[in-house]
């Protein structure tokens, strides 16, 4: 639907060569009321308000939930669940970024073991790596690299440790694939160039291919990196402390499952509100080279946002 025009006053454009000093009427646009938009806006509202009053009418005490934020056991499992979140996805990046070249290699060898890791891992579920890599003692008792090292592998597979494989590992595969579309996003036509300068390979990709393809690639890393904030939950299977079993933990000793249950989902909304912020303006820094006009902070959309409320209540 068109906006309604109205006609204002009549203007007389000033003579001048080529004017014909004929009078125009000027253009004042009044936007269309959109009465649907209220009427939806309204229900969302009430379904919202009936969902609060719901919860708030349940067998849950929200003083413990409020008592409980900020329980040193709940902080230590929310850094835990950080530093392992942090630490499997800088594991997952690494490999993501070598098999992904080795995937795009010419040598038949490299390009087949670079399939068959990413087949492997992203054929499995993560549970079931995080427990083979838990039960890993049950077929090596040895971890033996020769005049290397050597040590008991119960003593190497520490719970932080089954946790950094199972998730990096897993997380790698899925990196290999985005950066893979990443690099092949980037025109042939770079890397020809950069071969006629004499760069040799391992150089074009980090000096020119890489920079260009991190606009394709930041966006799905950042979703992966949310999304490893909520799989790091499946590490309490093998008794790493993060989050929610620091909070289970609390929550079966003091008889508040399900209070402690809401704790653990505020800091993980939390967490993710944190992250997705910062993906946001790490998107829009590397989109600094292909677009002219960036897109608008979440400021910058507010305040936009009110100038139209305020220009169309004056128009009306």
């Amino acid at each position: 639907m068109t906006d309604k025009i109205e006609k204002g006053p009549a203007d007389t454009p000033p003579a001048g060569p080529g004017a014909s000093g004929t009078p125009y009427e000027a253009i004042k646009a009044i936007p269309v009321r959109h009465y649907g938009r209220w009427v939806s806006g309204v229900i969302v509202v009430v379904l919202l308000g009936w969902l609060v009053y719901a919860f708030s009418q349940g067998n849950v005490i929200w003083a413990t939930v409020k008592d409980k934020l900020f329980d040193p056991a709940v902080l230590a499992g929310l850094g835990n669940t950080v530093i392992i979140s942090v630490s499997s996805m800088a594991l997952g990046l690494v490999l993501g970024i070598v098999f992904a070249v080795m995937r795009l290699s010419k040598n038949p060898v490299t390009g087949a073991v670079s399939w068959l890791y990413i087949w492997f891992f992203r054929g499995t579920p993560v549970y079931v790596q995080l427990l083979v890599w838990f039960n890993l003692s049950l077929i090596f008792q040895y971890i033996n690299l020769g005049p290397i090292y050597k040590n008991e592998t119960v003593d190497i597979m520490t719970p932080f440790m089954v946790a950094l494989l199972g998730l990096g590992l897993n997380e790698g595969a899925y990196m290999a694939e985005i950066v893979r579309a990443g690099i092949q996003s980037v025109d042939e036509g770079q890397t020809e160039a950069a071969h006629a300068l004499g760069m040799p390979q391992t150089k074009t990709m980090r000096r020119i291919v890489l920079p260009q393809a991190m606009r394709v690639i930041i966006p799905p890393t950042g979703n992966e990196f949310i999304n490893m904030l909520k799989t790091s939950s499946l590490v309490s299977a093998v008794q790493y402390t993060e989050l929610l079993r620091a909070s289970s933990n609390i929550g079966n000793t003091a008889g508040a499952i399900m209070e402690m249950l809401f704790v653990a989902s505020f800091w993980y909304l939390a967490l993710t509100s944190v992250f997705s912020v910062g993906q946001y303006y790490l998107e829009r820094r590397f989109a600094r080279g292909s677009t002219r006009n960036l897109p608008p902070t979440p400021f910058q959309r507010l305040k936009a946002n009110l100038n139209m409320f305020r220009r169309t209540e004056v128009a009306r």
